[in-house]
């Protein structure tokens, strides 16, 4: 029979640690429609009609609305989704997506 080397078990008070935080920002712009945002963010964000229309709302009031708060990756693949989106087939001037930063949370 073999005996296998065991390690003791240290337990620590350390709590593992969490990674810093990020938000997603959508910015207000006037080419683009309500219809498109909450589609946007149905789509994109798992948002319902509701959820969409209340972000849509708070974009359009106060100029920006975070999205989603998240890990630096994640809020990064979620930036990068809204830039890649397209531009809203209803309003003709419209030449693409809308626009998305990302910020650390304080």
């Amino acid at each position: 029979m073999s005996q296998e080397a065991t390690q003791p078990v240290v337990e620590t008070d350390q709590k593992p640690q969490q990674q810093p935080r990020y938000n997603v920002v959508l910015w207000n712009d006037e080419d683009h429609t309500y219809e498109y945002v909450i589609h946007m963010l149905k789509e994109l964000f798992g948002f319902n009609v509701e959820q969409g229309f209340k972000l849509a709302t708070k974009v359009d009031n106060n100029g920006r609305a975070i999205c989603l708060t998240t890990t630096l990756e994640h809020a990064e693949l979620k930036r990068d989704q809204i830039h890649a989106y397209g531009k809203d087939e209803l309003i003709a001037k419209c030449e693409g997506s809308m626009y998305a930063t990302i910020e650390p949370v304080d």
